[in-house]
């Protein structure tokens, strides 16, 4: 039986108009890599796939669509006969499901829908399973006491504005970096938060002992990372550091110029977000680099990334997620770093790596994303600053960054 995986089509479903069916994905300004491909990206390979007819397999495309969608890894309904980008992303979530919900630690999550794969959608179809991660009309009580939060810091802000944050409401310039006026914490978007510690600090080379959490779906998934720059691997001795606030972003990718580095990742919406720049080159964002002003012009390339198995931070201002491991809405910690790529390098038909646990926050926000909406709200802000809810303790973030570093 052939192994399924993206680029596979059902037999004579071969979309005629490629650059068309890719263009939702593709349509990225200035990418050189992206340009007139008519090939998915298979990033965890660094290779480009072709479509092609898929001929000799005991489930078809469609069929594994139509699977994920009841099973709830792909909630809209896209019964297209062909594994595209959702399609991987759906299956890789299922196989993630298997591993981490149901003990089947034989599973890797790589979106190669195989034998055994198909065994268990097989299983799971003949018993009716649905997966349990969530339903955004019944959300978990943790998922609300973040919204809950959130909306609290929102409240406080309005009233409140310290003059970073009136920076912004100042600002000339059209940007993804929102005024708290125009904060939003609906459920119906995905809202991804970034909780920063040790900006102030003088560190070139940067680690990564920053929160990110998940909201999505009515569900809570924890991540961690880096927020800061990491001044070794910056062009310039300025380099930006993110404005704390609320951001736009959108599906889109990373090294978009690279035609054999380009990967999947988010990106601000349109015009750019709102940064700080360390304008006395002491490799921290202080209160001299604020009163010094936001930079002029908003940074379309501030976006939010893979950063290995999270050693350190590969970003010169990017915001970045460690692949070895991440807190599922049980409250486990999941450990990925028997199959997480440690560096860009393990990434081949050879290690077999994968990005680990910054595949699962992508495939998430790919899959779970409502009808009609391509974007995202990121709220930067720090433990003081978005906290202030009582359900929170004031060792929160460190509590939590530290139960990650299995």
């Amino acid at each position: 039986m052939s192994v399924v995986y993206i680029g596979h089509c059902d037999v004579g479903c071969i979309p005629d108009a490629r650059a068309s069916f890719l263009s939702p994905f593709h349509n990225v300004s200035g990418s050189q890599a992206l340009k007139g491909k008519v090939s998915f990206r298979d990033d965890d390979r660094k290779t480009w796939r072709k479509f092609r007819e898929l001929s000799d397999s005991r489930f078809t495309v469609s069929n594994i669509n139509e699977f994920l969608h009841s099973a709830g890894f792909m909630p809209r309904a896209r019964p297209i006969p062909v594994f595209d980008y959702v399609t991987q992303s759906a299956a890789r979530l299922f196989q993630e499901y298997l591993r981490t919900m149901e003990g089947q630690t034989d599973i890797k999550p790589d979106g190669f829908v195989g034998q055994k794969t198909i065994a268990f959608m097989q299983q799971w179809m003949d018993k009716g399973k649905t997966c349990e991660w969530g339903d955004r009309d019944s959300p978990s009580s943790e998922y609300i006491q973040w919204i809950n939060s959130l909306n609290l810091a929102k409240q406080h802000y309005a009233q409140n504005q310290p003059d970073l944050l009136r920076q912004v409401a100042e600002h000339p310039a059209a940007s993804d970096s929102l005024a708290v006026s125009d904060w939003t914490f609906s459920p119906t978007d995905i809202h991804l938060v970034g909780l920063r510690s040790g900006e102030h600090l003088d560190q070139k080379r940067r680690v990564s002992d920053d929160l990110f959490i998940l909201l999505i779906n009515g569900q809570v998934f924890k991540f961690w990372g880096s927020t800061d720059p990491n001044a070794e691997l910056a062009e310039r001795t300025d380099e930006p550091f993110l404005v704390e606030g609320q951001h736009k972003y959108r599906f889109s990718w990373h090294k978009i110029n690279s035609d054999k580095q380009i990967y999947r990742a988010l990106r601000p919406y349109g015009n750019g977000v709102l940064v700080f720049r360390d304008n006395d080159n002491d490799n921290a964002l202080t209160a001299k680099d604020i009163q010094s002003g936001l930079d002029k012009h908003p940074n379309p390339t501030i976006n939010i990334h893979w950063s290995g198995i999270g050693g350190y931070n590969w970003s010169a201002g990017c915001q970045v997620i460690a692949g070895k491991s991440y807190i599922n809405p049980a409250g486990r910690v999941i450990d990925c770093s028997a199959f997480a790529a440690r560096k860009s390098s393990e990434l081949d038909n050879t290690h077999r790596k994968t990005k680990g646990a910054y595949n699962t926050l992508a495939d998430l926000i790919l899959c779970y994303a409502p009808a009609q909406i391509d974007h995202l709200y990121y709220t930067l802000g720090r433990d003081d600053t978005l906290l202030l809810s009582d359900v929170f303790d004031a060792d929160y973030l460190k509590r939590t960054f530290r139960s990650m570093q299995v």
